[in-house]
């Protein structure tokens, strides 16, 4: 199974992003753009997973201890990408965030996963394959992306499969 681990968001928040998101949706060309139900921050991608590992994935993340935090929102940004680029918000840097991400990464590594090696960036992917109109400013939406506090109190790992043709995630 497809597996993750996340910090998801309650729906205030995602309904934020969501007006970001439609912000940039209007100066588009092209793009595939979140929905609701798939916004998060991803901590570990763990990519297939079989199901035997689930538990000891668990027990990892219970050993994951924090007190609750906000992290604020800081910019909007983007990878390129040929065929389109990955857009997303970009997190303001995050002592705590960064101690749960690193922490979760060791343990998952000396339990035997085999994790991405690259600095962690952490970013709320809110679109693929985008194109931009040529006048689009990314400024003009810094003052409402900064606005948007997320709080987190829990991480979870999550399910991605397709169902029908359909992205679903599921909390396990």
């Amino acid at each position: 199974m497809r597996l993750f681990i996340a910090i998801n968001f309650n729906e205030n928040e995602k309904k934020s992003i969501e007006n970001i998101i439609r912000e940039v949706e209007k100066d588009s060309i092209q793009g595939r753009f979140v929905k609701n139900e798939h916004m998060h921050l991803t901590l570990e991608f763990l990519g297939e997973v079989p199901l035997e590992k689930v538990e000891i994935i668990k027990k990892t993340i219970a050993q994951i201890t924090f007190e609750p935090f906000t992290m604020n929102l800081s910019n909007l940004g983007y990878f390129k990408r040929r065929d389109g680029n990955i857009y997303w918000l970009g997190i303001e840097n995050n002592e705590t965030l960064f101690e749960i991400q690193g922490k979760l990464h060791e343990l998952l590594i000396n339990e035997g996963f085999n994790l991405e090696n690259r600095p962690y960036k952490p970013h709320i992917t809110i679109g693929r394959k985008v194109k931009m109109r040529k006048d689009f400013n990314p400024e003009s939406l810094l003052d409402d992306i900064r606005q948007i506090s997320i709080d987190v109190n829990k991480i979870e790992l999550v399910r991605s499969e397709f169902k029908n043709g359909k992205l679903v995630y599921t909390i396990i």
